[in-house]
């Protein structure tokens, strides 16, 4: 059985520390703020990141250095056999594309899955790659796997605010405001490889009701229903700066989905630049049967 390396980013939320603790890698996203580069989990935190937004930064992310990737690549294929590489979706950045031209010269050992996912679905994916790695799996079929189930997945995100949304250029600054008078809660989803208006909502209250008949909408429509004795579906709940309120909103995840596994992170810095604090998200993936280990 060859031995399989699995390396995603900080784009699935998931810390450095973690993927040591569980056997994989994590290469950290830069982020620049004032002209200052930062890593995401080395040499910044998420409380350092809010109170630099909240002062009015000039905040952006890129893609990581090619070398960076190259050298862990390198570094792993001295004791691993091949690389399951999951990076963040190539509907939201280069960089997936970027790795797969870097790619072609491994010669089949790398392989670099474009299943267009972010933050807590991607998380779940890097949990699939080490599942299947476990189960003798080689890395092209786990990329084909992955790959097959890329849209048996969705994020929706309640916004609290429009600002950064506004200061990224993405809507106008009326709309901004007239979203903060009526005190509107946009909900925005991720699907594929696009990020896209949902609904609005008058208020945090009809946002969760939103959030929560969104998924269950596609749990019962796209993913084949939902198995109480039998959890089938692995629902995840983030946030940005909303810690309190996701933890109240898994219980109302829990009403309406008897049993379920629910996975709490907030969202990773790449999503914050753009969306601000005080969101909260609800995701669903579903089980890939021969990952089931966890």
């Amino acid at each position: 059985m060859k031995k399989i390396a699995v390396i995603t980013d900080t784009s699935s939320g998931i810390t450095i520390e973690e993927g040591k603790q569980h056997g994989f890698f994590v290469i950290p996203m830069p982020i620049t703020i004032d002209n200052k580069e930062f890593h995401d989990n080395v040499d910044i935190t998420f409380e350092d990141f809010y109170k630099a937004q909240a002062s009015g930064a000039d905040i952006h992310t890129s893609t990581p250095a090619a070398g960076t990737v190259l050298d862990l690549w390198n570094e792993c294929l001295k004791t691993y056999d091949e690389i399951v590489y999951i990076p963040l979706s190539s509907g939201l950045s280069s960089s997936c594309v970027s790795a797969e031209m870097l790619a072609e010269d491994y010669d089949g050992k790398v392989q670099v899955v474009n299943n267009q996912r972010i933050a807590v679905t991607q998380r779940q994916s890097v949990y699939d790659a080490l599942a299947l790695a476990k189960n003798g799996r080689s890395a092209a079929e786990i990329k084909k796997i992955l790959e097959d189930a890329k849209f048996d997945s969705s994020i929706y995100i309640m916004l609290d605010t429009l600002e950064y949304l506004k200061k990224g250029g993405r809507i106008t600054p009326a709309a901004a405001t007239f979203a903060k008078i009526l005190n509107l809660k946009p909900v925005l989803q991720i699907h594929g490889e696009k990020l896209d208006a949902f609904s609005k909502s008058r208020g945090i209250k009809q946002a969760k009701k939103v959030l929560l008949n969104a998924v269950k909408d596609d749990v019962e429509k796209r993913l084949g229903g939902y198995d109480p004795s039998d959890p089938n579906i692995w629902f995840e709940i983030a946030h940005t700066q909303n810690e309190a309120a996701a933890e109240e909103f898994k219980q109302d995840v829990l009403s309406v989905f008897p049993n379920a596994h629910v996975h709490i992170d907030p969202l990773p810095l790449v999503i914050a630049v753009h969306i601000g604090p005080g969101s909260l998200a609800f995701a669903c993936s579903k089980v890939i049967p021969e990952a089931k280990l966890n």
